[in-house]
């Protein structure tokens, strides 16, 4: 396609980075720190919205996670990147342009020509299939010990089993409470299993979870389909995690499994994990659409290296042009 007939364009940048969350964010920094025209395209859908507060993240530990966004996007835009969010950041897919570059479309119709991209576009969480899960999401419906364990530690939680990753997940829960149970809900433990759970002290319940009990606002337990109930205020799920990787699908990028304790898990972005590199010249990946399991911290760390490897290669392409334009200048003097 030939973007110089495009008259939906709205600006023309070194890099556009899809996604405002922590790793998009602090690529954006590290490229805006660098010189570099950088605009970040951010639909404002955060994966830990529901969260209260964040943690693990050195200096910011129990802050909330709209104020982390908050303090990012005005550290960014200090150094002139721009920023659009709602309809307009929202990147529906992106054209590669055939001398180089590529063009994002975006939700209102609007376009913008980037010279690379850098997709961090995170993650979609899918909940089993369990009324009440949602609206507990990431306040006493969990899934990682090392961001809300603390929160919950000698509490009474619960394990929802609904594959082979529960034992797992019930052993690593062990570590912050020994008051765990396992609820079979869709899986069974094997024989082998069970022996573990006893000797840790784990309760096996048996039987198919169908409804939360709360107490006000909160978590108090669970329901079985033979009316018992086992009360827990944290009750321990295991997601699909599922890349958003719609604009990177659209350039035809593959997505592959990811898997974990002998299950599928979710989904990703196949990119390099040192540099975040992709198979497609020019685009990279960093944060949860790459790595689902990388916390904040760890999020931030891999839009920054992402970063420095796109403007490593902006310099070597300025100094290959520079380089052609000086050798093309000497041969017509």
């Amino acid at each position: 396609m030939d973007d110089t007939r495009d008259n939906t364009l709205t600006g023309s940048f070194d890099v556009v980075v899809v996604g405002g969350g922590t790793a998009g964010l602090a690529g954006a920094l590290t490229l805006a720190r660098a010189r570099r025209a950088v605009l970040v395209l951010d639909s404002g859908s955060p994966r830990n919205a529901p969260a209260a507060h964040l943690h693990g993240y050195l200096g910011r530990d129990g802050a909330s996670p709209a104020e982390l966004l908050a303090v990012g996007r005005a550290e960014v835009t200090a150094y002139g990147c721009e920023i659009r969010a709602g309809a307009v950041g929202t990147a529906l897919a992106a054209d590669r342009l055939p001398g180089g570059g590529f063009v994002v479309r975006c939700a209102d119709g609007s376009a913008v020509r980037a010279g690379r991209l850098l997709v961090a576009t995170g993650l979609v969480d899918e909940l089993p299939e369990l009324p009440g899960l949602r609206e507990h999401w990431g306040r006493d419906v969990l899934h990682c010990p090392y961001c809300h364990g603390w929160e919950v530690r000698d509490e009474p939680v619960a394990v929802l089993a609904t594959g082979p990753l529960a034992v797992h997940q019930a052993q690593t829960w062990r570590n912050w409470t020994d008051r765990v149970t396992l609820l079979t809900h869709t899986w069974r433990p094997a024989d082998e299993d069970r022996e573990l759970l006893s000797a840790l002290g784990i309760t096996v319940v048996e039987g198919e979870v169908t409804g939360l009990d709360t107490a006000g606002d909160r978590l108090a337990g669970v329901t079985l389909a033979d009316g018992a109930a086992v009360a827990c205020t944290a009750l321990v799920v295991a997601p699909r995690f599922t890349a958003r990787a719609g604009v990177a699908a659209s350039l035809g990028l593959p997505v592959a499994t990811v898997e974990r304790a002998g299950a599928v898990i979710g989904t990703c972005l196949e990119a390099d994990p040192a540099s975040g590199a992709t198979a497609l010249r020019g685009v990279w990946a960093a944060g949860n659409v790459a790595g689902p399991m990388e916390q904040l911290a760890g999020a931030a760390a891999a839009g920054v290296r992402a970063a420095v490897a796109i403007n490593t290669d902006l310099i070597e392409e300025e100094g290959r042009r520079a380089l052609e334009a000086h050798r093309a200048a000497g041969r017509g003097a």
